[in-house]
């Protein structure tokens, strides 16, 4: 075997390898990614469920007032089990006596939870005020604000995490904002009057698109 003919072959050997070790970094670099990935989903809802339990925790130290402006998105997944604590936790303060008021945006597709929120003792406006649709928040008792920060900019959005800010000056702040909309906004039943009179639909089509009980519907309606 000439010098040649043996350097040719460790060559190929030396490439061979590289292939191989190739080949194995990018299936690494694939499992890498996924992992990441994987954990980003995680840390997702494990935030989600932070804000919820910042949300709940919060609203039950309240003794007078609730006021919020919430995004009001139809639930999915697990925030069905979230939101119906949430419903719980009004339910509770309400029947004690502590005024619980939200303010949505006004979009139809938002009357499942001002439904939900209204049955549970709430009252519930449906707003066009602009900074409703950007910005979601919680104060309790002029002293406690929760601020509802979402995953990326959008009305649609979901909330990514909150923080809770003891502050009677940010609870001063927020609150005028709040007294200021709430003022010249509609309440829930009123909106589902409006909505039908601009779609079109029936009673029937609308509860079932908002997977709310007919009968429970009409009631609402009736009262206007």
């Amino acid at each position: 075997m000439t010098i040649e003919t043996g350097l040719l072959i460790l060559e190929s050997i030396l490439l061979v390898a590289t292939i191989i070790l190739l080949i194995y970094s990018l299936k690494e670099g694939r499992s890498r990614k996924d992992l990441l990935l994987e954990v980003g989903k995680a840390t997702k809802i494990l935030t989600r469920q932070e804000y919820f339990l910042t949300v709940t925790d919060t609203m039950m130290e309240a003794k007078t007032e609730v006021i919020g402006a919430i995004t009001g998105r139809l639930p999915v997944g697990d925030d069905k089990k979230r939101t119906k604590d949430v419903v719980d936790d009004i339910e509770k303060l309400t029947k004690s006596g502590v005024s619980v008021r939200y303010l949505l945006p006004k979009f139809p597709d938002r009357l499942h939870i001002g439904y939900l929120y209204t049955k549970a003792g709430a009252e519930v406006r449906y707003s066009g005020c602009a900074i409703v649709h950007d910005i979601r928040y919680m104060v309790v008792d002029d002293r406690v604000v929760v601020i509802g920060i979402p995953e990326s900019t959008g009305e649609k959005e979901a909330t990514k995490k909150g923080y809770r800010i003891p502050s009677e000056a940010l609870a001063s702040i927020l609150k005028e904002h709040f007294s200021s909309c709430w003022d010249k906004n509609i309440r829930f039943e009123e909106y589902i009057q409006e909505v039908i009179k601009q779609t079109g639909a029936t009673a029937k089509s609308l509860a079932r698109e908002l997977q709310i009980g007919e009968e429970e519907l009409e009631k609402f309606t009736q009262t206007t």
